[in-house]
C-alpha cells in the first residue's frame, strides 16, 4: 500500500473522472467474469469468533496460506491484511470482522469461476483445520453481535466504524457481521454500460430473493429472510440504494460521476497512511480546499479510491458490480455468477432481462428493494409474486448460457451452474426458507446446528 498514491496523476479536468470509468470498455471477445465472496471465520472448541492475533488467529491463517500458496503479502503498518497473487489479478483480504474474502481472478467461463472457488476452499480449509478454524457461508453471523466480534487492524475500518454511528443504525453489523458475494462484469461502451446497469439494478432484488441466506442474528430468527440486505437499508443513505439516476434521459459516465462528488468521504491515503476525511467532499478536495489537506488536490488514485467506497445496489466502477446477494455454499457462489453471465452477456438474454423490467418505475423498484429482504419470492407484485419475474429471470439467464456454449472437459455448458437456482425455482424456496423450516423443526428453536451445516 505504501507509495500507491504517489505514482497517480493529479486529476486535470472533469474527463479524467470520467476516464476513470470508462477505460474499462472493451470488446465482447475480452469480456471476463469476476467473483469476489466473503466468509464468516469461526472455532468450534469453544464455539466464538476468531481473533486476528494468537497462534490460532486470522494471521496465521493468512501466514499458512502465503506458505501454501506462494502469494504475497500486503500490510496496514506492520500487520500482514492480506495476500495477492501477483501472477494473476485477484487476492485474499479482511474485511472488518475477519471476514475472510478472495477476490477472484477475471474468469473466461464460469467453469474457471467453480474451479477457482474449489482451489481456494481447498487450501484455505487445510490450513485452516489444525488452527480450528472454520468458514460458514451465510449472509450475516447468526449468533454473535457486534461488540464480540473482534476488529481486524485496518486503518480504514477505524475511520468507518465511527462514521457508521453517525449515518446509519446498522452500518456496523454491515461492517462486522455481514458477508456477500459479488458478480463483476464487463461492458462494451457507454450504452452498454448503462443498458445493463438499468438491467441488473431492476433485478437486483430479484437476485437477493433468490439467494436469500441470512433469516438469523443474535441468535434468534429476525423475521428476514436477507437480514443482510435489510442491515443495508439501514447503513448510509448517501452511498447505498438502488440509483434512481441510472434511468434518467441521458445518463452515463458523467451523470455517475457527478453523482459519486456528491457522496461524502471516508480517507485519503498519503505516504502509506489513511488520512480520515468522513464527511468531507470531493469537489472541496478538486478545489485544494480539504481541512485535513490544506492546498492538496487529488490524484486518479484518490478519485479510483472514493468510487470503491459507494455501495449501490450495482456499483460502476471500470467494470458492474452486482452487490445483492448473500454469500452462500460453493454451489450458490458460482450460481450467482451464473446468473448474472446468462443475463449481460448475451445480446438476446439482455434485451429479454430489459423487457422483463423496462416497465417497472422508481416506485416499483424501490418497493421491492425494501420489501424483499422480509418476504423474499413471496413480495407481492403485479398481481402475484415476485417468484414469477424470478423464474423469468432464470429461464432467460439459462438460455444465454446456452447460446454462449461454453463447455468443460466433460462436454457440459455453463449451464450446469445454475442447477442451485433451478432448486430454488422448483420448490419455491430460498435457502433461508430451508434453514428456517430446520430452526422452528429439528433444530427446536436453536441456531448453533447451522454452524455445522453450513459450514464452507
Amino acid at each position: 500500500m505504501a507509495g500507491a498514491d504517489t505514482a497517480s496523476p493529479l486529476i486535470e479536468s472533469r474527463a479524467d473522472l470520467i476516464e476513470a470509468m470508462e477505460r474499462g470498455s472493451k470488446p465482447a471477445s475480452e469480456w471476463r467474469i469476476g467473483t469476489e465472496h466473503e466468509k464468516h471465520v469461526f472455532h468450534t472448541n469453544p464455539l466464538r469468533p476468531v481473533t486476528y492475533e494468537g497462534e490460532n488467529g486470522v494471521r496465521a491463517l493468512l501466514d499458512g496460506i502465503e506458505k501454501e500458496t506462494g502469494w504475497h503479502p500486503f500490510y496496514d503498518g506492520e500487520n500482514p491484511i492480506g495476500l495477492r497473487n501477483n501472477e494473476v489479478a485477484g487476492g485474499i483480504s479482511l474485511e472488518p470482522g475477519g471476514q475472510f474474502e478472495l477476490s477472484g481472478a477475471p474468469m473466461e467461463t464460469l467453469h474457471g469461476t467453480a474451479a477457482e472457488m474449489a482451489e481456494h476452499m481447498r487450501v484455505a480449509k487445510k490450513v485452516a483445520a489444525p488452527l480450528d478454524i472454520h468458514f460458514l457461508g451465510l449472509g450475516v453471523t447468526p449468533l454473535w453481535a457486534v461488540k464480540d466480534i473482534p476488529a481486524m487492524p485496518k486503518s480504514r475500518y477505524g475511520i468507518m466504524t465511527p462514521y457508521m454511528d453517525k449515518v446509519g443504525t446498522l452500518g456496523t453489523s454491515m461492517m462486522y457481521r455481514s458477508c456477500t458475494v459479488q458478480t463483476n462484469l464487463d461492458f462494451s461502451d457507454e450504452a452498454d454500460m448503462v443498458k445493463k446497469l438499468r438491467v441488473s439494478l431492476a433485478l437486483q432484488p430479484i437476485a437477493t430473493a433468490l439467494f436469500a441466506n441470512s433469516p438469523f442474528a443474535d441468535g434468534r430468527d429476525t423475521g428476514y429472510l436477507s437480514f443482510r440486505s435489510h442491515i443495508w437499508l439501514n447503513t448510509d443513505n448517501a452511498r447505498t440504494g438502488m440509483l434512481p439516476l441510472a434511468f434518467d434521459e441521458g445518463f452515463g459516465f458523467e451523470q455517475y460521476a457527478d453523482h459519486a462528488l456528491d457522496v461524502p468521504m471516508y480517507f485519503v491515503i498519503r505516504n502509506g497512511q489513511y488520512v480520515n476525511v468522513a464527511g468531507e467532499s470531493f469537489r472541496a478536495f478538486l478545489k485544494g480546499e480539504l481541512p485535513q489537506l490544506p492546498g492538496e488536490k487529488p490524484t486518479v488514485k484518490d478519485w479510483e479510491d472514493h468510487l470503491s467506497t459507494l455501495f449501490p445496489e450495482v456499483r460502476l466502477k471500470q467494470f458492474l458490480e452486482m452487490r445483492g446477494a448473500d454469500m452462500g455454499d460453493e454451489a450458490h457462489v458460482t450460481g450467482l455468477s451464473a446468473f448474472w453471465t446468462g443475463l449481460l452477456y448475451d445480446e438476446v438474454s439482455l434485451e429479454a432481462a430489459w423487457e422483463l423490467t423496462r416497465n417497472w418505475t422508481q416506485e416499483d423498484r424501490d418497493y421491492l428493494r425494501r420489501e424483499v429482504p422480509r418476504l423474499g419470492l413471496t413480495t407481492p407484485f403485479d398481481r402475484s409474486s415476485i417468484f414469477d419475474a424470478a423464474a423469468q429471470a432464470v429461464g432467460i439467464a439459462e438460455a444465454g448460457l446456452v447460446r454462449r456454449n461454453r463447455l468443460n472437459d466433460k462436454g457440459q455448458d455453463e449451464t450446469i451452474h445454475l442447477a442451485c437456482l433451478e432448486e430454488t425455482v422448483r420448490t419455491g424456496q430460498s435457502q433461508a426458507g430451508r434453514w428456517l423450516d430446520k430452526f422452528r423443526n429439528e433444530w427446536n428453536g436453536d441456531v448453533t446446528p447451522i454452524f455445522k451445516e453450513a459450514e464452507m
